[in-house]
């Protein structure tokens, strides 16, 4: 009786240069096309993904999918959060109006905003920059 021992799996080979620049920037801009199929809660899964598959693969990938990451994370918080306020609150008779007003101003902020922060990293990530949102909730280390 013989034992056959497993065999290791190899360690994952390093991405290339100009791979990691395209996960880097897909994980800053990846989220804007899932967040607009979605009413914008599904974004946070495009840097999810790419940092839990590519994390042993490059640091910089991994550090700019974490960051879009976080971002993501706040972004999807302050969307619930306008959502409620248009759609529940919104309904609440005679001040219904001003939760609803709120909340539609909420959501344009945001979604501007992370529109063109967005933009940014991806500008910055094509240059290989760290770079890193402002007002970033930093909930993933």
């Amino acid at each position: 009786m013989t034992q056959n021992t497993p065999v290791p799996a190899p360690a994952p080979r390093p991405l290339s240069r100009s791979d990691e620049r395209l996960w880097a920037i897909f994980a800053h801009v990846g989220p804007l096309v899932l967040a607009a199929l979605s009413v914008g809660l599904l974004g946070v899964l495009a840097p999810l993904v790419i940092w839990l598959v590519l994390r042993d693969r490059s640091a910089y990938v991994a550090e700019q999918a974490k960051e879009a990451l976080n971002f993501q994370i706040g972004v999807l918080l302050a969307t619930v959060v306008g959502l409620f306020l248009r759609n529940v609150l919104g309904h609440v008779p005679l001040i219904g109006w001003l939760f609803g007003a709120t909340g539609w101003v909420l959501l344009t902020v945001v979604w501007l905003g992370a529109l063109v922060l967005a933009i940014l990293a991806a500008v910055a990530v094509n240059r290989f920059e760290h770079y890193r949102y402002p007002l970033s909730l930093r909930l993933v280390r």
